[in-house]
């Protein structure tokens, strides 16, 4: 396409006459819309085979979701996925997990080219992240006849932390527990399960998720405040280089200073996660 073919093209979605393939995807309009120019030399190295796979955790109900009646995964980084395979001009194909840690290791395995994770230094080996495009409030959630009051009683010998093994909250914790028993379980539902059934008295996670919980069903407590902030961004395979983390990186600024990512957050009906301040790209 040539420049003013793509000038033509952008003023006919400005003027609200979008291309129909781009349409079916509110990302996909807006990643048009702000085209950043990327070297063809550089799309192998994020669609090696011509598709961009991304690894989509839906254990995170802040990032990703099923859609209506279980289809498709819908969310924020669902936009995002869309959004950046356009930007390389590539299709997208979606790798579903539920779980954190095996969206994780399948980017690091290379069976995925890109991932939605939280940054933390236990996770750093074998990948290159960019700065965070959201935060995320990690909490507590206790029973209705717990006496834990607030996230400073929590850590003291005879306290049980059910956590989602390999999630953010149970690597941070892990590092941050000093007295009480961290519990790993596979997952969130699980971790929550074992707080109702009273095999532990506290179970962490996104503030999100355990205040849907309390509505879900009565006789829990989300605690006031946070014990992390969580910090997602986005990632590659280190083998993919530093030329690729500076071209995500780059992405990943614009999305917010765009609004786009504030809009993705609002159109999925997210509350109380906050678009990540601007940061300086890798140098």
């Amino acid at each position: 396409m040539g420049a003013q073919d793509r000038t033509e093209a952008v003023a006919g979605l400005v003027g609200g006459v979008p291309d129909p393939v781009v349409a079916r995807h509110p990302a996909r309009r807006l990643a048009r819309m702000t085209q950043q120019q990327i070297a063809p030399a550089l799309v192998p190295a994020f669609a090696p085979d011509g598709t961009l796979r991304a690894s989509i955790n839906l254990g995170n109900p802040v990032l990703a979701q099923r859609g209506p009646a279980g289809g498709d995964p819908v969310g924020v980084s669902v936009d995002l996925a869309y959004a950046f395979g356009q930007r390389l001009g590539v299709p997208v194909e979606l790798v579903v997990f539920e779980k954190a840690a095996a969206s994780v290791e399948a980017v690091k395995a290379e069976k995925a080219d890109l991932g939605f994770f939280a940054v933390d230094p236990a996770r750093s080996e074998g990948l290159l992240f960019t700065a965070p495009y959201v935060l995320i409030e990690g909490s507590y959630l206790v029973r209705d006849s717990s006496a834990l009051a607030g996230n400073g009683e929590v850590d003291v010998q005879g306290t049980r932390i059910s956590v989602g093994s390999g999630s953010a909250y149970d690597l941070f914790l892990t590092r941050a527990i000093e007295d009480a028993e961290i519990v790993r379980l596979q997952g969130a539902p699980a971790a929550l399960a074992a707080l109702r059934e009273g095999e532990v008295e506290v179970a962490a996670g996104i503030r999100q998720l355990l205040e849907g919980e309390a509505r879900r069903a009565p006789g829990v407590r989300v605690l006031p405040g946070r014990f992390m902030v969580i910090q997602q961004a986005m990632g590659i395979p280190a083998a993919r280089g530093t030329a690729a983390q500076e071209v995500l990186a780059s992405f990943v600024e614009e999305m917010k200073a765009s609004g786009f990512v504030a809009g993705a957050l609002k159109r999925h009906g997210i509350e109380g996660a906050l678009v990540a301040p601007a940061a300086p790209l890798p140098v």
